[in-house]
């Protein structure tokens, strides 16, 4: 995961329960995915010279640890899935301190044509580049495993087809929610 986020909770952030009101969580999870997405090239230069840009559709926050004036927090983000027209982002806020789990925030985002406000491919090396980014993660995670497995025979390559098999699961979960949320802009000939 890459640091997006670097902060602290001030004051006029908190509730009048005392701790960070929702409002401040979303904002810096939005903030966080911008710097997410341009790693991968969608930046605002390039959706204004290209014409399109990326708008989300679904956002799933987790609340772990209540958050307070003063308190320095760090967001670290990674894609966990990519599709034809949409990324779907995770994010985790830590409290830095104590390194616990403060929130965790994932979300899909669809890319968009910013004229006819349609869904539409994500460009090629996006793809390219958001795809280099999973399978990063996810080539990290199975050298840790790899590391941290002491009996390295027949069980290992059960678990790395079960991961490939939950990885195409995880694909498929992507083309539900593009066809649900995205339609796809017919042309005229």
């Amino acid at each position: 995961m890459i640091i997006t986020h670097r902060g602290t909770v001030y004051p006029w952030q908190c509730d009048h329960m005392g701790h960070m009101n929702v409002m401040w969580y979303v904002g810096k999870f939005d903030e966080s995915s911008w710097q997410l997405l341009s790693v991968v090239g969608l930046t605002v230069e390039r959706f204004k010279t290209e014409g399109f840009g990326m708008a989300a559709v679904e956002q799933r926050i987790e609340y772990k640890r209540e958050l307070h004036a003063g308190d320095l927090i760090t967001i670290r983000s990674r894609i966990l899935e990519v599709g034809n027209k949409s990324l779907r982002l995770l994010h985790e806020m830590r409290h830095d301190a104590s390194g616990e789990l403060s929130a965790a925030m994932t979300t899909v985002g669809v890319c968009l044509d910013a004229e006819t406000r349609r869904s539409r491919l994500l460009p090629d090396d996006v793809r390219k580049n958001a795809i280099f980014q999973t399978d990063r993660n996810e080539n990290r995670n199975e050298q840790a495993r790899l590391v941290s497995t002491a009996n390295a025979g027949r069980e290992e390559n059960d678990n790395s087809r079960t991961s490939k098999k939950a990885h195409a699961s995880r694909n498929i979960v992507g083309e539900i929610l593009e066809a649900m949320f995205c339609p796809t802009v017919e042309t005229v000939s």
